[in-house]
């Protein structure tokens, strides 16, 4: 069903530019605006000043910013800062990292192109909604730049891992490796043996695509395509503008990482524990861990959400942790069989989710707080980090007279619920998935180059 092809990667060059750890970046969704101004300040080579343009302020409806970014990227590659492979190839991309248990693990992937298919074809599947604003922003750069510097993560199916088998045991070429701020290493290597590639092509023509990460970025090159066949016609099967990027992984994978993403809500008004326990009796077990710190509670919480998860290997065990900062108090919420008729509605691959839980029982019919009003008032705020999000919470819980945080400590979502989810065709709600590390921004991408074909299967 998917068809692949090796490219031409376009990356930095070390003489050039020092060190690489210096210049990439993460994905340009997950840096924040303070973030911007401190990875410019590590190198003038920084990949930011490529894939985010900075907008002026509200109103800056020009191109002048989308210009520039192309201007830069023209000048780079005539001054080898950037190089082009000269041959096409497969890039084997391994990452090696802390998962937050402490423990070390390797996740093996390869980067490649891919023909662009519509969602409604089922080969490449979503489980993510995607905002026009995003896709019109990212549009305008590909347009300009001629180019997709940022990579999407992608899952297959490959229970005995055939396909990295295939690539690994070539003799492959060095490309570059990086440490990025966690700690985490990414490695590449390239892959032009024409027999091997030739045979990972074909693997792939029985196999699907999912969506880990990068839903704006393909739908960009989607509306991308349509841009270039309104202007040109009917694009022929090899174009460049016909394929996307991308980062696959092996589902199966045992270095593949999902994190969960926790809640940090602010309640509008005042909130105790009595009035909140009393709101979620009707719908969970409510158990009050006691004794320690914040931190220590916290710890607690999380160990015995993971002790259920591991009891319950074919479903979600539906438990959270909730913290009060206010009053210093934890609970493990566990989900009433009864409740679960408040999700009767959904479609099954759905109703087994933590996040349809929490956004259908605890913020909509506890709390009584639905997504719009979430957010047009901002009321939630997401985290990986619990560390980072506990600490959030008690600082707004010192200086707010006008809301109550109450944060919300997730279970990650499984990647057997993110396929079930998109071979439904249904979506998942916001920030359901977050699949650790990131693909790097600059490490390697695709210059989009006018007249050339891509290397089809014969």
């Amino acid at each position: 069903m998917a068809f692949i092809a090796p490219l031409k990667g376009v990356h930095f060059n070390p003489q050039k530019v020092g060190k690489l750890d210096e210049v990439v970046t993460p994905p340009y969704d997950v840096i924040s605006a303070n973030g911007v101004d401190s990875y410019l300040a590590r190198n003038p080579y920084s990949m930011i000043r490529l894939d985010i343009v900075k907008s002026h302020g509200p109103g800056d409806e020009t191109d002048a910013r989308y210009q520039d970014a192309a201007d830069l990227f023209k000048q780079w590659l005539e001054e080898k800062v950037l190089v082009r492979d000269p041959e096409p190839g497969i890039y084997l991309y391994h990452t090696e990292y802390s998962h937050p248990s402490g423990k070390r693990m390797t996740r093996k992937g390869f980067v490649a192109l891919v023909g662009l298919a519509e969602f409604t074809e089922g080969v490449v599947k979503p489980h993510e909604q995607t905002f026009d604003t995003v896709i019109a922003d990212r549009l305008r750069l590909t347009a300009a730049c001629r180019a997709q510097f940022s990579q999407i993560f992608s899952l297959y199916s490959d229970p005995h891992n055939e396909v990295m088998r295939l690539l690994e045991q070539q003799e492959n070429a060095s490309v570059g490796s990086v440490t990025d701020g966690d700690g985490c290493v990414h490695s590449l290597w390239r892959v032009t043996d024409q027999k091997t590639i030739r045979e990972v092509q074909r693997q792939f023509l029985t196999k699907s695509l999912y969506i880990a990460d990068g839903h704006h970025r393909y739908t960009t090159a989607l509306a991308y395509r349509k841009m270039v066949r309104d202007a040109t016609g009917e694009l022929a099967a090899d174009s460049p503008a016909n394929h996307i990027i991308m980062y696959l992984c092996p589902m199966e994978d045992p270095g593949l990482s999902v994190l969960p993403t926790h809640r940090l809500l602010r309640w509008p008004g005042r909130m105790e524990t009595a009035e909140l326990l009393n709101r979620f009796e009707r719908y969970f077990n409510c158990e009050e861990i006691i004794g320690g710190s914040r931190e220590t509670l916290m710890g607690e919480v999380l160990a015995r959400m993971n002790e259920l998860e591991r009891q319950s290997p074919d479903k979600s065990s539906s438990t959270f942790g909730l913290y009060h900062p206010g009053e210093d108090k934890c609970f493990l919420l566990s989900l009433k069989q009864e409740a679960r008729d408040v999700l009767a509605g959904r479609a099954e691959p759905l109703r087994d989710l933590d996040v349809v839980v929490l956004s259908d029982i605890i913020m909509d019919k506890a709390l009584g707080l639905d997504h719009h009003r979430c957010e047009e008032e901002k009321l939630v705020s997401y985290y990986s980090d619990p560390d980072e999000a506990l600490d959030v919470a008690v600082k707004e819980c010192l200086v707010s007279e006008h809301f109550t945080p109450l944060l919300f400590v997730m279970n990650p979502t499984r990647v057997g619920q993110v396929r079930d989810v998109a071979d439904h065709d249904l979506i998942m709600p916001h920030k359901s998935t977050y699949f650790y590390p990131k693909i790097m921004t600059g490490l390697l991408f695709n210059q989009l180059v006018d007249g050339e074909k891509i290397e089809r299967i014969s």
